[in-house]
């Protein structure tokens, strides 16, 4: 029986994992709950699952992962907010279930130096494919690791298209059903760069090694090339509770969790380079992750600017990543990175992009 403590529990991930876990009641236990701000569907899940065990909030979460003996952290918090709680799950000796990525970028080498060998497990369905995929081989034979992106809404679109896009149009996802933020990083495909830059600080390839390629079914979910020139792919229809439940009982599969292809039926399945004209998220999320310190944070801090302020009409589609360039050309690094040199950096990035939308007006 896998005890299990869920942060962020209330939403997209969170309740998906509950799912697998109320399909499996003799095999995980839930011991412990942390929610954003919906104190009423905690309530409810945690009289379900008969918790005892809650939070509210980063903070309290944090604390909650200190306090309570779990096997198991799944960390579904949305944004910067969930670094604590990872390190927290980190240095009180829990495997880490890691769908917070903004933590491990964020963090960077606060965290990846925290961990133990496999401690840490990616939720991310991306990640979680790769990390089956490695196993078909020595980390001495990866040449390549190649991540794929549906390429959202906006896939063959110019650059000069999207000027006009709007919110609504943006977070009309053709395969993911997720929240405003991580929908909007997907359309102008800041969240791969991101997913770039966690697959370098995972697997510890170098950044001239990780690829994106277009794969607009989602059904291969990402693929590593081997020295031999093998590439062995993760393919699946696309249900996070797949790689949720290996994130709970890694490297162990859940049966029955997801449905199987069906290879009985004529499909079709295309790959396409990326358009780094049109969407130069990916190629300025690398050069951030090249420069480490605290310019990923200052990265994703500025885009969560830059996407409030497009969903408030005040900046334009493109205008997200032209912002996150200009703040992150601006940034002088500090000497060590820690905790406080993170938030402040976030905090100069944010007031940052907030003057850089400004003056665009």
């Amino acid at each position: 029986m896998r005890r299990v403590l869920i942060l962020g529990s209330t939403g997209s991930i969170g309740t998906q994992a509950l799912d697998v876990i109320r399909a499996n009641p003799g095999r995980f236990e839930v011991v412990g709950l942390a929610a954003g701000s919906n104190r009423d569907l905690l309530a409810a899940q945690a009289d379900e699952f008969d918790v005892d065990d809650t939070a509210i909030g980063a903070a309290e979460a944090e604390q909650l992962v200190r306090d309570v003996e779990t096997d198991v952290v799944l960390n579904g918090i949305t944004g910067s907010v969930g670094l604590g709680p990872t390190l927290a799950a980190l240095e009180c000796g829990r495997t880490l279930a890691l769908a917070n990525k903004e933590s491990l970028i964020v963090g960077g080498h606060l965290v990846t130096d925290r961990a133990q060998p496999g401690q840490i497990v990616p939720v991310d369905s991306e990640h979680s494919a790769i990390a089956q995929a490695l196993r078909a081989g020595a980390p001495e034979e990866v040449r390549r690791l190649v991540l794929t992106a549906s390429g959202g809404p906006f896939r063959g679109r110019t650059r000069e298209s999207l000027v006009d896009v709007t919110p609504a149009e943006a977070l009309a996802h053709p395969t993911w059903d997720m929240g405003r933020v991580v929908t909007t990083n997907s359309a102008t495909l800041v969240n791969k760069g991101l997913e770039v830059i966690e697959a370098h600080l995972l697997f510890d390839v170098p950044f001239d090694h990780i690829d994106v390629v277009v794969h607009p079914q989602s059904i291969v979910h990402s693929m590593v090339e081997f020295s031999d020139g093998s590439t062995i792919a993760q393919a699946s229809p696309p249900d996070m509770r797949l790689p949720i439940s290996l994130g709970l009982d890694w490297p162990r599969r859940v049966a029955g969790v997801g449905r199987p292809l069906d290879w009985s039926t004529a499909t079709s399945w295309t790959f396409e380079p990326l358009d780094e004209r049109a969407f130069p998220s990916v190629r300025l999320a690398k050069q951030v992750g090249v420069a480490g310190g605290t310019f990923p944070a200052v990265f994703n801090a500025a885009n969560e600017q830059a996407v409030d302020a497009f969903h408030e009409g005040a900046l334009s589609f493109p205008g997200i990543v032209e912002t996150i360039e200009r703040v992150v050309d601006a940034h002088e690094a500090p000497a060590q990175l820690t905790r406080e040199s993170l938030a402040a950096a976030e905090s100069w990035a944010r007031d940052a992009a907030d003057r850089a939308i400004a003056a665009r007006q």
